[in-house]
C-alpha cells in the first residue's frame, strides 16, 4: 500500500497543477490543516530537482500568507474559530502558559515553532491572539518558513537521487519515522505549552 501511495503522490508531484495544490496546502496547514506541506514539498522536488527553488518559494509564500490567516484567526476570531482549533489540537489547556512565553519571547517563540514539526497554526494563532506586532510576525514566518522548506529543496536538489533511492529503498521505515516526527510535534506542543 506505502508503494502505490508513494507512486501516486510521484505522480501527482509532475502534474501540472501540483505547485497549485502545493501552494493550497502550505496555505492551509500555516492556519488550520494538520497536514505539513513537506510531504508535497519532497515529492516535487524529488521528481523535478530543476524546479526545487520555485517550489520551496511558493511553500514559503503560501505558507506566510496562511500565516496570515492564522493571525487574523487569533486576532479577530479567537472564540468562534481559533479555540476550536486550538481545542482540536489539544493545546487550550496551555495557552495561558504560552502567554506568558510570548511576552517575554515572542519573536523567538515563533522563529524555533516555525522550523520544529510543532504544528505552526497554534503559532500564527497565539501571535494574533496576543496581539504579537504585525511586520515581525511576518518577517519572522517568512525567515522561519522559507529556511525550512529552501533548506528541505536545497538537500534534495543536491542528493536527490541518492535520497529517492534511499526513500524508495527505506520507504516503510521512512513513513513512519515522519508519521512519529509529526506525532511527537503534537506531544511537543502539548509539553511545550
Amino acid at each position: 500500500m506505502l508503494r502505490s501511495l508513494y507512486a501516486w503522490a510521484m505522480r501527482m508531484a509532475a502534474h501540472r497543477h501540483a505547485l497549485l495544490a502545493l501552494g493550497l496546502v502550505s496555505f492551509a496547514e500555516s492556519s488550520f490543516f494538520p497536514l505539513p506541506p513537506d510531504v508535497m514539498l519532497v515529492p516535487m522536488v524529488l521528481a523535478s530537482r530543476e524546479r526545487a527553488w520555485r517550489i520551496a518559494l511558493v511553500c514559503t509564500v503560501t505558507s506566510v500568507l496562511g500565516g496570515m490567516l492564522g493571525y487574523a484567526i487569533g486576532s479577530l476570531l479567537f472564540d468562534a474559530v481559533g479555540r476550536p482549533i486550538l481545542d482540536f489540537y489539544g493545546a487550550t489547556d496551555q495557552f495561558d502558559a504560552l502567554a506568558e512565553l510570548y511576552r517575554e519571547w515572542g519573536l523567538w517563540v515563533i522563529l524555533i515553532k516555525g522550523l520544529t514539526p510543532i504544528p505552526y497554526k497554534v503559532v500564527t494563532i497565539a501571535s494574533g491572539a496576543f496581539a504579537f506586532d504585525l511586520p515581525t510576525f511576518i518577517a519572522a514566518s517568512v525567515v522561519t518558513r522559507g529556511a525550512r522548506f529552501f533548506l528541505i529543496a536545497a538537500l534534495l536538489w543536491c542528493w536527490g537521487p541518492a535520497m529517492k533511492a534511499t526513500i524508495e529503498r527505506y520507504l516503510g521505515p521512512i513513513t513512519w519515522g515522519t508519521l512519529a516526527l509529526v506525532v511527537l510535534g503534537f506531544v511537543a506542543l502539548r509539553w511545550v505549552l
